[in-house]
């Protein structure tokens, strides 16, 4: 047996195998039982969800898995929490190969041991064939929050100064790439990892960051444009001093896109006072996520 059957989402013996031999060594979870019993530290908690529906499953440096794990820390990340705990729920195609299954379900094992965290429950269901596009992927995501972390749109002031950690638009060509037999040289290869390390540096040397996004779906522009409307206020980009690599910037003139609208999976906005952003991106830069940190543009 090398698929998927609608016996593995049926409750009886085959979905028990599903679970023994591929889900419980990948994530260390014991038992069968319906939750997942945590410690919790004090403070206030995050909780975040998300799904993917990402085509195809496997792109350059990465696959749905672990774009599922690093996308769920990084939204608890950028509120200003540490993720402890994630769960993961799996709509699986009748049919859908289980050599697959098993490289994305070992991807999500060491995408969150590289994160620090811990997936802790899951649930699997499998639909009839042509009913789901081979593997959907939820994720859900606790965290605590660091003390003192208020991070918000509203605390958004002018003359805020506006910082991305990395290069734009890296993982929406990699997608496109993959998914319409592009070449690009270099290759354009996803940016997906955890940001949460970069953030803890970052809240370590400026507790009192007002704004952070990771600008995923609708990209930069689109993530700008959010934080302008719930603060009221404007930003003004540098366009000169936006990250864009050359070959992200050839494959949208290519395609018609603006990189400013493509989806990003490992990088981060920041906002905060001018005061302490030089103080912000030197700590940034010397981070392994965060080598390419610059100042983009400011509030007014």
């Amino acid at each position: 047996m090398d698929k998927i059957l609608l016996g593995h989402g049926s409750g009886g013996k085959l979905m028990h195998q599903l679970i023994r031999e591929y889900f419980s060594p990948a994530f260390g979870i014991e038992g069968t039982g319906d939750s997942a019993i945590v410690s919790l530290p004090p403070g206030r908690l995050a909780f975040t969800t998300d799904s993917y529906v990402v085509t195809p499953l496997f792109f350059p440096g990465g696959n749905i898995g672990d774009l599922a794990v690093h996308g769920t820390v990084n939204d608890l990340a950028v509120v200003g929490a540490e993720a402890l705990y994630l769960t993961a729920g799996y709509i699986i195609e009748e049919g859908f190969p289980l050599a697959d299954l098993k490289k994305i379900v070992a991807s999500m094992a060491v995408a969150s041991k590289k994160a620090g965290v811990r997936i802790v429950a899951g649930d699997t269901k499998v639909v009839n064939k042509g009913k789901a596009d081979g593997l959907f992927i939820n994720t859900s995501g606790i965290g605590v929050l660091r003390e003192g972390a208020e991070i918000a749109a509203s605390r958004i002031k002018a003359g805020d100064k506006v910082v991305i950690s990395g290069e734009i638009g890296n993982h929406g060509i990699a997608i496109l790439a993959e998914r319409n037999k592009l070449s690009f040289a270099p290759p354009v290869v996803t940016d997906s990892r955890p940001l949460n390390g970069l953030v803890r540096a970052m809240l370590n040397v400026a507790r009192d960051i007002h704004f952070m996004r990771d600008p995923t779906r609708g990209g930069v522009a689109t993530t700008l444009k959010e934080a302008a409307l719930e603060s009221g206020l404007c930003i003004r980009l540098k366009e000169d001093s936006l990250p864009v690599p050359p070959q992200v910037r050839g494959a949208c003139s290519l395609l018609g896109l603006d990189p400013l609208y493509v989806a990003n999976e490992g990088i981060l906005i920041a906002v905060l006072e001018e005061a302490r952003a030089d103080v912000v991106v030197a700590e940034m830069k010397s981070h392994p996520f965060g080598r390419h940190t610059t100042i983009i543009g400011e509030v007014v």
